[in-house]
């Protein structure tokens, strides 16, 4: 029991709650769309963001929850972010939970090579070699003939684009900003921008009244799995709890089978563990980076 007192142990805790959640959003997500435009869900789920760390932090904080020294550099991350978020509540309309969330896990690999191609970041061969097999991974999962080939598709691919940007740009930004500063304007792009798309497109307030539950499990659920992430990495390093963050694959294939009752195709199966090995790969690689950097070597 004294490990998961320690900071590793909790932070490692903190990670897989994170992990559920996220998935449970997923599930919940997919399941409430079939009555409530996902422009709406996107406008709510930012909203509750913004009011939830503002009530949460603004007391302790004051003023400084707003100063940040990056401000051009968060405006596009929170853009990045909403992107994201806008591919995935889309995307889980057309694609099962599980088998998405298995894409989704490829964008590590992907920003490791974005910072490789943009930030000249040194990559070991063997990395390479782990980028192509979570690659192939995605390949037995979406190839034709299959349960996913079609135009969905191109929901996880922007996925998976937009969140490898904005993982380059928060490491980038890692160690200069306060984290629930970056949360808060995370939330304010996102609830910025969705207002003036809802008074664009049309706003319907009878389904607020009418399905607020749902909205508001939605809101909790993103805003409470960002909030766990942010605690569990401020409690244990990056490379110590990522290989935990592939859990959310197991946790959506559950949620998948238990409402939906989809269970993937063998092929399928094949690829979700070569995704899920190439990116536990790539993070062990990481952590011995990491140690022959502290030993000198």
């Amino acid at each position: 029991m004294s490990f998961w007192r320690s900071r590793q142990g909790a932070g490692i805790a903190l990670i897989v709650l994170a992990a559920l959640i996220f998935a449970s959003m997923d599930t919940t997500t997919k399941y409430v769309t079939r009555v409530i435009p996902v422009l709406m869900l996107l406008w709510f789920r930012y909203v509750f963001q913004v009011l939830s760390t503002l009530a949460v932090r603004y007391p302790l904080q004051k003023a400084e929850l707003f100063h940040t020294r990056n401000l051009r550099f968060q405006l596009l991350r929170g853009g990045l972010l909403l992107i994201t978020t806008g591919c995935s509540f889309f995307g889980l309309q057309h694609l099962p939970v599980g088998e998405f969330t298995a894409m989704m896990m490829l964008s590590p690999l992907v920003a490791t090579a974005m910072s490789a191609w943009f930030l000249k970041t040194h990559v070991a061969r063997l990395r390479w070699w782990l980028m192509a097999g979570g690659l192939l991974g995605v390949l037995l999962v979406v190839r034709p003939g299959g349960q996913l080939f079609g135009w969905a598709l191109v929901f996880p691919v922007g996925l998976v684009t937009s969140y490898a940007w904005f993982q380059v740009l928060t490491s980038r930004m890692s160690g200069e900003e306060n984290p629930y500063t970056t949360h808060l304007y995370t939330g304010l792009v996102g609830t910025l921008v969705m207002s003036l798309v809802l008074v664009l497109t049309g706003w319907k307030p009878e389904l607020l009244l009418s399905y607020w539950h749902w909205f508001l499990l939605v809101g909790c659920l993103g805003t409470l799995g960002h909030l766990m992430l942010i605690r569990a990495y401020m409690c244990a390093s990056a490379p110590v709890l990522t290989p935990y963050l592939y859990s959310q694959i197991g946790f959506a294939m559950l949620g998948g089978w238990l409402v939906f009752a989809h269970v993937p195709d063998l092929w399928a199966w094949a690829g979700i563990c070569v995704i899920a090995a190439s990116g536990v790969g790539n993070t062990l690689l990481t952590m011995r980076e990491v140690s022959r950097l502290g030993r000198g070597d």
